[in-house]
């Protein structure tokens, strides 16, 4: 096994494709082909699926990508520093849900890292890319949260993945929306206060259900529904139809300034926020700035 071969599976399994992975390095189908049997005969597993659409990883080889990407990402760093002799460059990866504070934290380790020559990624997406990420050691760490009506299932998941949950901080749920809006100036919301309005909630694609939800009481049954995929969406809709969110109400100013608001919703659940982290593995350096940053903003 090779490097050059661990690089064509990562690859192919970016691309989704055989034959799109062949273009993207000048390779011809049936020699990559022949790269991938050879890999999965001398690994003894099976690592992709074939199907008509192209190819899907399957589970072991979910695992076995997870260690490919850090054995070529640690090549790499051997070659900078010690062939081409430059300063190696630093990879952190954070994938997480759709927090501000996240973001904010994320900047604060790239002013404290300081160092010319680096790689970070932020990575906000869906509950279940979250885990996946981390699984396959794409992301060093997620960012994610637990509460009563997801914790069960969510633990299951990360346990079958071989993750571990870290609590950071709990947070009481607040509702978010724009500071003219009909509700502002309640000192607590209750759930019935919101059906009038949209209720706006992140996209989680095959995994829709109140478990890989990012919103509390997303179950709960409502007449009006937008579902996004980016922070920016979720503010004009907030600020233009009289939306709402609810999330931790950690730093209320959310993108917008004070045109967004925050207000104790008023139920009974909290939300524990936290990373996850492969069970054999620990934080980095740049692992622990980033939770230090991120503990801050808590006491802010």
């Amino acid at each position: 096994m090779t490097l050059q071969q661990l690089k064509y599976m990562i690859v192919v399994a970016e691309k989704g494709s055989i034959t799109e992975a062949a273009k993207e390095l000048y390779l011809s189908q049936p020699s990559l082909s022949g790269a991938i049997k050879d890999v999965e005969r001398e690994a003894k597993i099976t690592i992709f699926n074939r199907c008509r659409a192209g190819v899907a990883l399957t589970t072991e080889g979910m695992e076995f990508l997870g260690y490919a990407r850090q054995v070529v990402q640690q090549m790499g760093l051997l070659e900078s520093r010690y062939i081409h002799n430059e300063t190696a460059k630093q990879r952190f990866c954070v994938s997480s849900q759709h927090y501000t504070f996240g973001a904010n934290a994320f900047v604060e380790l790239v002013q404290q890292f300081g160092q010319e020559r680096y790689e970070f990624i932020l990575n906000e997406t869906q509950t279940h890319q979250i885990i996946m990420d981390v699984r396959n050691r794409f992301s060093d760490l997620g960012i994610l949260y637990l509460s009563r009506s997801n914790e069960s299932v969510l633990k299951k998941v990360l346990e079958e993945n071989n993750l571990e949950f870290h609590e950071l901080f709990a947070a009481t749920p607040h509702v978010f929306l724009r500071r003219e809006h009909p509700l502002a100036g309640k000192e607590k919301i209750r759930l019935e206060d919101l059906k009038p309005y949209p209720r706006l909630s992140f996209v989680q694609g095959n995994y829709e259900s109140s478990n890989f939800s990012e919103e509390l009481f997303s179950n709960d049954i409502v007449e009006k529904s937008i579902k996004i995929s980016d922070r920016a969406a979720i503010v004009n809709f907030m600020i233009g139809l009289d939306g709402y969110t609810i999330s931790s109400g950690i730093f209320p100013k959310y993108l917008h300034g004070d045109s967004i608001i925050s207000i104790p919703l008023d139920e009974d659940e909290i939300m524990r926020i936290g990373y996850i982290l492969n069970k054999d593995g620990e934080l980095s350096e740049l692992g622990k700035i980033y939770i230090k940053a991120l503990k801050q903003y808590k006491e802010k």
